[in-house]
Formats: C-alpha cells, structure tokens, sequence
C-alpha cells in the first residue's frame, strides 16, 4: 500500500483530525447494538490520535435515513458504546453533522478529547458528493483520516469529496484492510482457495470473474450453489435459483476446466419444508432435491469436501455463509466451514457483512488472520476495482 497513514503526519498535537469511521453497526429492534465489530476496528486510529494530542472529531453514518426526523438511525447508541471502550476520554456528541453548531463544538475541543457527529447521511448532500458540503466538513479539520473501509467503494462527501480540500490520509484500520487483501489477490501464498456462499450466485459475478482468473481452488456452497447445479441439469426442488444465471454458470464451469481451476460444487445439503426453526429436516444429494424441500445448509460431504480443499491451502477467502446460519439446525455447515479455516496454516481471510458476523458469531474471530469490516468494499476489492474513498488519499510521497 502506498497511500499515507495516520503515522505519516509529523505533528497532530492540537490539530483537529477528523476521522471517518464506519460505526454503521446492526441492532435489534429495540436499538441495541448486536455486533460492535467495527467500533472496535476503529480504536486503534481514534487512541493513537488522542495518545499525540490530537482534537478528534468523529464522523459516521448509519443504515439510509430519509431525512433528520429518522431518529431511529441517530448514532448516540455508538457513542455510549465507544464511550465502555474510551473510559476516561472525554467524548461529545453533537447533534449535527455541518453548521454553526457543530463549528462551535469543534472551537471549544482540547486535545484529547472526542467531539462525534451525528449521523452524516441525515443529509442528502453527503451521498451525492456536494462540493459544498464536502468544504464544510474540510473546514472542521486540519487532517482528514479515511478509517472507514466499509464505505471506501462510495464516492460521498465524507469519503471522497473531502480530500480535496484538506490533507487526507490512511487510518490503520484502512491500511491492514487494502494490505491484507491486495496481497490476498496479487500475491497470495499458493494454493489461493476462494469459497463463495451467500444467497444468490448473481451478487458474486464479479468476484468469481475476477478470481477465475488466479486462483487454485474455487468451492461454492450457501444459496449459490443451486443454480449450478440446475445449470448442470440436477433437480432443485424449491431451492433458491437465479435464472437468468444458468448460462453464465455453465461458462463458470467450462471455464475452470480450461483455466485447470478446481471448481467444487456443493454435492449435498441440509433441505428443510419450510423456512423456519420449526422446519423438518432432511439430507439431499443438491442434485437430487424433492419437490417441496429447499436446501438450506451444506451437507456433511460437502464439508468433507471442502475442507479436504482447506487443508492443502496457503490463502483462503470466504465470501458468504454457508447457510442460514440464524437457525441453528441449518448453522452447522458454515460453523464447521469456519472451524476448519481456524484451525488451517493458511492465511485465512473472511470477505466482510455476513461472513465477518458469520465467523464472530461462532466465537472464532480471533482464529483467522483477517476479519473484514467491509462488505461491498471487500467484494469490490476482490472484483479489482479502485475504491474512490482509497485512491483520493495522498501517496506517501505527497506528505510533507
């Protein structure tokens, strides 16, 4: 990576530094936060900050507020929840994002200390890139830090739009995420294994597209694998099925066998009669589905399989659950999936969203090498596209 970092400024004491994070954290229906992954990603930025003396300012957004009067999106949650991990550190939240109020806010910040806004995309000029509005977050700071990899594939004022007026830099959160899965993709220690799961196989066109082209082993189970295998003339039952994906699946496969990718198919599946943990449940050979039944989860020789694949590997990516891991009778396939990639050598990677909560739901966060908190970012990253919220940074070159 040759973008700039937070430890490349010679001097913050006293600056103000606003940080963009991506504290956009899943909570239940009574507000409770349910996963707080990414706030604890963003600490090691935020307390290297305020350990140079630096005034903090923290910005953020959460789920697609329509407007202001969408309190249900407001980040005080956040902020008492990084206030358990900041004990002593002075934090204040302002209950804007832009404007007098906030300026003021930011006029009586000490080093040390936290000022947080509230949400940003409370408005619309965030998310359309406004040059306006990306000026008045500029004039807020000193030095702009891109934290948040979770938003980096967007083009918003408070990711792209502001570095154009003010010195912008890597946090360290941003560094490890491009570091870790840039080598992944260009240097990957060999043999490179991709698993794709996940809901539907249209979501993954990119991503198989691109890693078709390097890597060893590609294995795909969750909801993606059905359209395959229909592709391949095998009876479904209800599975879930993309379509229009048929042809563009039959391509995948001969283009393995071309390329000498070993593509392995999920070749059997938990099926159950409904959605629901009330579901009865059955054992289906993924080309051998009744009607009536729908598989929800990978088989016990499916996971022989793959990990039989895991453990002749060097790097492995896993990009989507395995199964509907929110009902334990159809969780087992992906937590023996994530087990496996624990107790691997291998450099282990979970490719953000679902996978990421995936893993840390079954206690194994700590296990592998890498937890991503982006879930498009990472998908676009392994798709070999630049993010607009990393190539706007300067090179380490710039900084003077």
């Amino acid at each position: 990576m040759d973008k700039a970092t937070i430890r490349n400024l010679k001097e913050i004491k006293n600056k103000r530094v606003l940080i963009r994070v991506d504290h956009n954290v899943p909570q239940d229906k009574e507000g409770n936060i349910t996963d707080d992954t990414r706030i604890v990603g963003s600490l090691d930025t935020i307390r290297f900050c305020l350990d140079k003396g630096a005034k903090v300012i923290l910005c953020s957004h959460l789920g697609r507020p329509k407007s202001k009067d969408d309190k249900q999106f407001s980040l005080k949650p956040v902020v008492e929840r990084l206030k358990k991990y900041l004990d002593g550190v002075k934090i204040t939240f302002v209950n804007d994002s832009v404007g007098k109020e906030v300026e003021k806010a930011v006029s009586k910040l000490n080093g040390g200390e936290i000022l947080y806004l509230e949400n940003i995309r409370f408005y619309k000029e965030e998310t359309a890139n406004d040059e306006g509005f990306s000026r008045q977050l500029a004039n807020l700071c000193d030095y702009y830090v891109n934290d948040a990899f979770g938003a980096a594939h967007r083009a918003h004022s408070s990711t792209e739009g502001i570095t154009r007026f003010v010195p912008s830099v890597a946090g360290f959160l941003m560094e490890r995420e491009i570091k870790i899965l840039g080598e992944a993709i260009k240097k990957p220690k060999r043999p490179l294994t991709v698993i794709f799961g996940g809901a539907k196989i249209a979501d993954k066109v990119a991503v198989m597209d691109n890693v078709l082209k390097i890597a060893d082993n590609i294995l795909v189970g969750g909801g993606c694998v059905y359209t395959f295998i229909k592709a391949q003339g095998g009876e479904i039952g209800n599975s879930i099925v993309n379509n229009d994906m048929l042809d563009y699946c039959k391509g995948v496969i001969d283009l393995a066998k071309k390329q000498k990718v070993n593509l392995v198919l999920g070749v059997d599946c938990i099926a159950g009669d409904k959605f629901g943990a009330d579901a009865n449940v059955r054992t289906f050979e993924t080309a051998k589905i009744r009607a009536g039944w729908e598989g929800f989860d990978i088989g016990p020789k499916t996971v022989e399989l793959f990990k039989n694949v895991i453990a002749k590997s060097g790097t492995i990516i896993w990009c989507g659950p395995l199964g509907v891991t929110e009902i334990e009778k159809f969780a087992g396939g992906s937590k023996a999936i994530a087990e496996a990639l624990a107790e691997s050598k291998a450099i282990t990677i979970a490719g953000g969203g679902d996978t990421a909560f995936t893993v840390a739901k079954f206690g194994l966060a700590d296990k592998l090498t890498h937890l991503s908190t982006g879930g498009s970012a990472s998908l676009e990253l392994l798709e070999g596209k630049v993010l607009p919220g990393v190539a706007s940074l300067l090179e380490i070159d710039q900084i003077i």
